[in-house]
């Protein structure tokens, strides 16, 4: 074996991650980074981050709660040769991933990439830009890595459509300490149903689709976003309880009956998980995320008519849901992020 091979195949035992989305943002790219780091480190793995907080930001236009990193090409490079990794992840598409995809070509440095957001649809819903363009961006994006690690395999067949290539499969997991039954609807706060939303209260979450559903019981709504006095105003029969901490949010999950995941344009749908692992039956329309999330598992109702899916939610049985979640670890989901990622020589290649 020669020297370089033997180099090559030892342990990654430095990560360095570049993200565009991170604390103090409340999202499903940003719980996915911290559960994988916390698991990273259980591995003895050493992770460096670089996001939005080494540099000054701009608030990203028609979504102010993420922030946009002025940062130039020299100063990624700067803190990535600084860190010395054995391997890097670009995490996002936003200037950080851009500054980070440049450095790694110049030097030939491998890299993975993720698509945790299709930012696509979002853009789409939001000022009609044609898809296919928004598309060709991301590809140009992507293409260069050498695994573009995608939550599910509905969504892989999805990008593979236009025409991304080094699709790997990372799934996700849940936090089981925090997300778990505690047999609270014996103590339950109503004694009709209760239907739950959680998550940004946004126009690409199609969160009104669920809201104006005509559904026996009470209809509540957990988060925040820019529709969110606006639809306050439009449905005073909904109770909205705001942004809540994780355990709370698992509180939340024990008290209801059915979560509601009206989204169409999710790449995976992290709640579905949390509140499975709670025993919550999933209602949500047959599409990306939840067609791998809950599938033919039986956790949950997939049906075109949102309405029908709630109302056959009802009649799911407990174990089922728990068992589904089951299936959902970070500590499975890291590792399948870690054979991904590719080994670089920072500092035999870099000035």
């Amino acid at each position: 074996m020669t020297a370089g091979k033997d180099c090559y195949e030892k342990p990654i035992q430095r990560v360095l991650i570049i993200t565009d989305a991170w604390e103090p943002q409340v999202n499903g790219v940003v719980r996915t980074l911290q559960n994988t780091i916390r698991e990273l480190s259980l591995m003895d793995v050493e992770v460096g981050m670089i996001t939005p907080k080494d540099f000054r930001t701009l608030p990203c236009p028609t979504y102010p709660e993420i922030r946009l990193s002025l940062a130039s090409r020299a100063a990624v490079e700067k803190k990535i040769v600084a860190f010395n990794p054995d391997a890097l992840h670009i995490a996002t598409e936003g200037p950080l991933g851009w500054a980070a995809r440049s450095v790694g070509l110049k030097y030939g440095w491998g890299f993975t990439t993720a698509y945790h957001t299709r930012f696509p649809e979002y853009v789409h819903s939001r000022i009609r830009m044609p898809l296919s363009l928004s598309y060709s961006v991301f590809r140009r994006f992507h293409q260069p890595s050498s695994a573009v690690l995608v939550p599910t395999n509905a969504m892989i067949t999805s990008l593979k459509k236009w025409r991304f290539k080094n699709l790997q499969h990372w799934s996700r997991g849940v936090d089981h300490d925090i997300f778990n039954f505690t047999d609270s609807k014996k103590s339950k706060v109503s004694k009709t149903p209760i239907f739950l939303y959680t998550g940004r209260l946004a126009i690409e979450k199609n969160v009104e689709e669920f809201l104006k559903l005509d559904l026996p019981g009470e209809k509540w709504a957990a988060g925040d976003g820019p529709m969110s006095e606006s639809l306050k105003k439009k449905y005073p029969s909904v109770k909205f309880v705001g942004v809540l901490s994780q355990k709370d949010l698992a509180k939340l999950y024990n008290q209801a009956d059915v979560f509601v995941f009206p989204s169409i344009t999710d790449t995976f749908g992290l709640v579905m998980v949390e509140a499975m692992a709670c025993g919550l039956p999933v209602a949500a329309y047959p599409v990306e995320g939840p067609i791998d999330v809950v599938g033919k598992s039986g956790a949950g109702v997939l049906n075109t008519n949102l309405r029908d899916a709630c109302l056959a939610a009802l009649e799911i049985k407990t174990e089922c849901v728990l068992k589904r979640a089951s299936m959902f670890t970070w500590a499975g989901a890291t590792k399948q992020f870690y054979s991904y990622l590719k080994h670089v020589n920072v500092k035999a290649s870099s000035p």
